[in-house]
């Protein structure tokens, strides 16, 4: 089969299924793994060339409505009969079941069961380590600066930071994306600062920036430095690589 991913999350998505020599065609963002490298890029994820899309002739194009405006792509692929599935998975339960949902649209529903199964294996490894630890930080995470917004209870972020065996600062509100301010930050008296900016390469964020904020050197987290500039690829994308993610994140807030 001949098939395309519109964003990077299904490309990894892909990986974890160890389909990628499927793919014919990905969005500009897809990165991961190396192999996709080569292929046709398609545009960006918001802006996809559906006429190139459409030359490239594929048996099924991998879909997404995990960023708002997404839904023009799937407009075009109905106008143009393009076979499609969506995926839009919110959490780490809806990852393990769009394994299921790519493996079965490809007709290989035994792919997914594996696959299902050793994300589901990793996943409980880590909640089993991450249950046992005494000390649960407080992590306040940042995924973009200006205006500040962080993940809210709705959000695989919260389900990540529980799994490693800590506590996300904004687990409290009742949003996938909360937009707050530097003071609410630090009135919650976070333990660890994780940024992870959307888009943003990990190189390119400078410490000095979260240093220098008013009244931020006053933070516990600020004066301990325990300030984890992380790869955004590894927490900002709902794929099955936040495992890895995951498993960083608690060698790094238990010191492992």
């Amino acid at each position: 089969m001949r098939v395309i991913s519109l964003c990077p999350s299904n490309t990894e998505i892909m990986e974890f299924l160890g389909l990628t020599e499927l793919l014919v065609g990905v969005d500009d963002f897809s990165d991961w793994p190396e192999s996709i490298k080569t292929l046709p890029k398609l545009g960006p994820d918001l802006s996809i060339d559906l006429d190139l899309v459409e030359e490239l002739k594929p048996d099924l194009v991998l879909a997404s409505l995990s960023v708002p405006g997404m839904e023009k792509n799937i407009d075009g692929l109905k106008a143009r009969g393009i076979p499609h599935i969506i995926l839009n998975p919110q959490s780490l339960q809806d990852i393990e079941n769009d394994l299921h949902l790519t493996a079965n649209a490809l007709n290989m529903p035994e792919r997914g069961n594996e696959a299902a199964q050793h994300f589901r294996s990793r996943l409980d490894a880590i909640k089993q380590k991450g249950a046992k630890t005494s000390f649960k930080p407080k992590l306040y995470w940042e995924w973009w600066p200006k205006p500040v917004f962080t993940p809210g209870r709705i959000n695989w972020l919260t389900e990540l930071s529980e799994a490693a065996g800590a506590v996300n600062i904004f687990k409290d509100v009742e949003l996938a994306s909360v937009q707050t301010d530097w003071d609410d930050v630090s009135s919650r008296k976070p333990d660890y600062i994780c940024i992870a900016w959307v888009g943003v390469r990990r190189q390119k964020v400078k410490k000095e920036l979260i240093t220098g904020r008013p009244g931020w050197n006053e933070m516990d987290a600020v004066k301990q430095d325990r300030i984890l500039i992380l790869e955004e690829e590894l927490y900002c994308r709902p794929s099955p690589r936040l495992l890895d993610g995951l498993e960083k994140l608690h060698r790094l807030i238990h010191d492992i």
